[in-house]
């Protein structure tokens, strides 16, 4: 027997494996208050987020430049002239948290692009989510822009050049998505918020669930320096590394309810806004590393989006 226990104040996840009738007495602090539980079990096994790739994910697009490692810890995926590749979620989720920890391509890595996604897969209607990350010139610094999608209305791009080397080491990339906003952060500072300004006419995505996705493809008719920059395939292949995978949310199908359920941490209160802390990073991205934003573009917008005047 298999049990998965999900506390959603402490956002703590523990299994627990039996074949036996032998009791357990635990302990667990949630809230201030020191609760007992009663357990039977032979073995106790903490399933530690973040999980496998396996356990979470499908290769769905060529499997053979996709490659676990550390026992499908982490992956490695590879681009070369013969094909790019991908994978995903094998289920959806309807608000909650995903993040996974990335290291990008090293050195020239122009004309590459490497996505990590929320998608609704539903075409003209889709809700979509989006981190791509933009290869450059070696020296040059790497671009992540962010899209958002909502009711099949996309177009919403902001791009910031990263105050680090990513292809260095891992770093961690979230998307936060609950009914107030949608945060994207890069190690827990946010580069992006959307906000819910339905009450203002403005689309939300609220009523379809998103798979994950992830792609390493080649794309230098726009990728870098719109397209200037092509890539130098005498460099391939190219590597980039996944670990840490984790995702929180209300997977669908499941329970009807837990979408709604205003107890599911993603919910509280202190995530539905950024704190003081995150609002002061949030300020310093957009000031110092934020190198587009479709919202000052007046050649493709001459009249402000409506988001962008609502706030965002």
């Amino acid at each position: 027997m298999h049990i998965h226990i999900y506390y959603p104040n402490t956002r703590q996840i523990i299994s627990l494996v039996h074949d036996q009738m032998t009791p357990l007495l635990t302990m667990f602090f949630n809230k201030g208050v020191l609760s007992l539980v009663l357990i039977v079990t032979t073995s106790l096994v903490v399933d530690a987020r973040p999980a496998t790739f396996l356990q979470d994910f499908r290769i769905t697009w060529s499997d053979s430049h996709i490659k676990q490692l550390d026992g499908g810890r982490a992956i490695q995926l590879i681009l070369d002239q013969s094909s790019g590749c991908g994978f995903a979620s094998k289920s959806q989720y309807l608000f909650g948290r995903v993040s996974m920890k990335i290291k990008l391509i090293p050195g020239d890595s122009a004309g590459t692009v490497t996505a990590f996604y929320m998608n609704s897969d539903t075409d003209q209607i889709r809700d979509e989510l989006d981190f791509e990350f933009l290869g450059n010139r070696t020296g040059q610094p790497y671009s992540v822009q962010t899209n958002v999608y909502a009711h099949g209305k996309g177009d919403r791009e902001q791009r910031v050049n990263l105050w680090f080397d990513p292809a260095a080491d891992y770093h961690t990339y979230s998307i936060m998505w609950n009914h107030h906003h949608v945060v994207f952060s890069v190690d827990e500072v946010p580069i992006r918020v959307y906000k819910n300004n339905e009450a203002k006419g403005i689309p939300f995505p609220k009523s379809q669930p998103m798979g994950v996705y992830s792609t390493l493809w080649e794309a230098d008719d726009w990728a870098t320096r719109g397209g200037l920059e092509k890539i130098d395939w005498s460099k391939a292949p190219f590597y980039a590394y996944y670990k840490d995978f984790d995702i929180e949310g209300c997977q669908v199908p499941g329970p009807s309810s837990c979408a709604s359920n205003p107890s599911n941490w993603w919910e509280g209160s202190s995530y539905q806004q950024l704190d003081p802390v995150a609002a002061h990073r949030y300020r310093w991205v957009r000031l110092n590393h934020m190198v587009y934003d479709y919202c000052t573009d007046k050649r493709r917008y001459p009249v402000t989006p409506p988001e962008c005047v609502a706030g965002y």
